[in-house]
């Protein structure tokens, strides 16, 4: 291809970006304040109660930190088993009683085709806690020490995550003390694993 060619290929492409932007096109990445307000309507939040909506939406905030560092962590544990294990890593490194639990509530939510699954990959239907317990296995723990800094800690944040992640779930609502630890775990986390 010579170089007026590629100039003209290049530059239709960005004109053709730009006219799908104007079209207003969503990008899976994004999610804006139209968005935000249609999903509002949708939900009925106007006619919740005000004070409550603002206790939950506070939460709401804290809440995607923590469900984002645990799938961060699920990415993590099955990046490091897929590169040191292989392709059956589930089936050689997790305990028949987690893979069980796990494969159990997979079997379960495909029963129910008119809902979204929780994911593709089985590790999604593990819990929180499962995580750590895959991490600790002896046999795997050679592959995530590197990164760790001790099993303790992170046994320490995962399992202080869990709970405060637990309290939301179930429609509590954490003290601004419990969010600071959040904050400082995820960021103790990020800084050490990556």
């Amino acid at each position: 291809m010579n170089r007026d060619a590629l100039y003209s290929f290049v530059f239709k492409g960005i004109l053709t970006d730009e006219a799908l932007d104007k079209t207003e096109r969503i990008k899976k990445s994004r999610f804006g304040n139209e968005e935000f307000k249609k999903l509002h309507q949708t939900l009925g939040i106007d006619e919740l109660d005000e004070e409550l909506v603002i206790k939950a939406q506070k939460m709401a905030i804290v809440y995607t930190a923590i469900c984002a560092f645990e799938n961060m962590v699920r990415q993590f544990v099955s990046k490091k088993l897929l590169e040191n294990k292989g392709e059956n890593w589930w089936q050689d490194c997790v305990s028949e009683k987690i893979r069980n639990r796990a494969e159990s509530r997979r079997e379960e939510e495909n029963k129910i085709r008119w809902h979204t699954p929780r994911g593709d990959s089985i590790i999604n239907y593990t819990e929180f806690g499962d995580l750590l317990s895959i991490i600790r296995n002896t046999e795997n723990w050679p592959y995530f020490e590197p990164h760790i800094y001790s099993i303790e800690w992170a046994d320490q944040i995962i399992k202080t995550l869990e709970r405060s992640r637990n309290v939301i779930m179930h429609s509590g609502e954490l003290v601004n003390q419990d969010i600071e630890r959040i904050g400082m775990y995820i960021r103790d986390w990020i800084n050490q694993v990556g």
